[in-house]
């Protein structure tokens, strides 16, 4: 591999208002560090308490979704490899975006259930939420009871966007972008 131009990436970052990008597998720990790196940012960058907050929580909720399919999956660190990005959008608010590899058949659904969350509005995606807590979690169940997701949609200031794209060795590569 030859000589990596640092440079140009820094000014795509900077163009990009890009405070933090991460790529590759994301352990508990790494999580965890990573995590601290964005408080301590938000802070020097004086976000309110509120923002710092739901930007942290959208990461975490993202990252923990990342490492759970893998897990689930029993997936080693090549294949549980993601990409994570925290920006700032031209109006100032927070984008938290990541992406990782998944099995293509388990694209549509997950595409779909986020879709289906960007449609609603706050009132809706506040239902949505009450129901879900109602709901009995199976026993043994290896996925979480999707509040998450729905937590995500709710505080977010503008609705979740994502997107799918088919590999050809049978995976996906699912990416997700939150605006806070």
């Amino acid at each position: 591999m030859g000589l990596i131009d640092l440079f140009s990436l820094q000014q795509t970052y900077n163009q990009q208002s890009i405070m933090l990008c991460f790529n590759g597998p994301l352990t508990k720990s790494l999580i965890e560090e990573i995590g601290n790196a964005l408080r301590n940012y938000m802070e020097h960058e004086h976000a309110t308490p509120s923002s710092a907050m739901d930007v942290f929580g959208a990461y975490i909720e993202l990252t923990q979704n990342i490492r759970h399919y893998a897990a689930r999956k029993g997936w080693g660190e090549a294949d549980a490899a993601a990409t994570v990005v925290i920006a700032r959008d031209a109006g100032g608010r927070y984008v938290v975006s990541a992406g990782n590899f998944l099995d293509s058949s388990d694209g549509p659904a997950l595409e779909a259930r986020v879709q289906r969350l960007a449609s609603l509005d706050k009132t809706q995606l506040k239902a949505e939420y009450k129901e879900q807590l109602r709901k009995p979690r199976e026993e043994g169940a290896t996925t979480g009871a999707g509040l998450g997701l729905i937590d995500l949609a709710r505080k977010a200031s503008e609705p979740l966007s994502c997107s799918l794209r088919t590999l050809d060795n049978g995976r996906a590569f699912f990416s997700m972008r939150v605006v806070m």
